[in-house]
């Protein structure tokens, strides 16, 4: 089950920093670029197997220690970073929480085959009738 904004806060640390990008002089004054730090070893609303799960699923985003890192410098405002930070994580969770449904193979229905083998049969009768004759 995916943990709400609130219970997120909780457990996240939040670095910011001078981000690059438009925003003129802002750009040089203003830490704007917000980098958010979870630590999957210490978060209460998963199970250890959804935590096994997100390791594995976002092993090429975790650092050494086991953090994930989601960064967003999109935005002038820190603030609007941070909600971006929080909703990109979010997204994060849930792809990698989602199991997929196996497949269950079905079979093709005889009338399907049958339906398949005469419109290829009437295609090819079409296309021998614009050949030309040969000649004997």
């Amino acid at each position: 089950m995916l943990p709400s904004k609130e219970e997120l806060i909780k457990v996240v640390t939040f670095k910011t920093s001078r981000s690059g990008g438009k925003g003129g002089q802002n750009v040089n004054k203003v830490s704007s670029k917000v980098e958010l730090v979870l630590d999957l070893s210490f978060t209460p609303f998963f199970t250890e197997e959804e935590r096994v799960l997100l390791r594995e699923k976002l092993a090429n985003r975790l650092d050494l220690e086991g953090c994930l890192h989601v960064v967003s410098q999109e935005d002038r405002s820190q603030l609007m970073n941070k909600e971006r930070t929080l909703l990109k994580l979010l997204a994060l969770l849930k792809s990698a929480l989602h199991i997929q449904k196996k497949r269950k193979p079905t079979k093709i229905p005889k009338a399907m085959i049958r339906k398949r083998l005469a419109d290829k049969q009437s295609v090819g009768a079409k296309k021998e009738l614009r050949r030309r004759p040969q000649p004997d």
